[in-house]
């Protein structure tokens, strides 16, 4: 009899509570400002990447000319240069070609990427007008 008394007054106690706490939503400042924060966040992410793809591209794309001018160096001027070359000169040669090539072949990779990272900048702007990033001081 004791135990049906105790429940009964701790459901009357909670239902009591719970009927005073209504549902409350945040306000529309405290949402708007999380929504800019998450917003921020996305973009902040996506403007590093980019920032770092392009240093790795200018980066990339000076090395690349260096080796094509060492290897330009490296040829002669003969007409028949090629057919009294030293091996280990051809071993040179060789050396470039494939460090040439690899670098082209990234420099290709990192545009494509770096378009890719431009579309999806501007896909959010375009998809969060209202969003206004914070201006830094400089």
């Amino acid at each position: 009899m004791f135990q049906l008394f105790l429940r009964a007054r701790a459901h009357n106690l909670l239902g009591s509570r719970r009927e005073d706490k209504g549902f409350k939503a945040r306000s529309a400042e405290r949402d708007a400002e999380t929504d800019r924060t998450r917003i921020g966040a996305v973009l902040t992410a996506i403007e590093t990447a980019l920032q770092e793809a392009e240093r790795e591209q200018a980066g990339l794309n000076r090395r690349v000319d260096d080796a094509v001018a060492r290897a330009s160096v490296t040829f002669g001027n003969g007409t028949d240069e090629y057919l009294e070359r030293e091996a280990l000169d051809n071993h040179h040669q060789d050396l470039f070609a494939a460090d040439i090539s690899n670098g082209q072949r990234r420099l290709k990779e990192l545009a494509s990427s770096i378009g890719h990272l431009k579309f999806v900048k501007t896909a959010m702007l375009t998809r969060f007008p209202n969003f206004k990033p914070p201006q830094l001081n400089s």
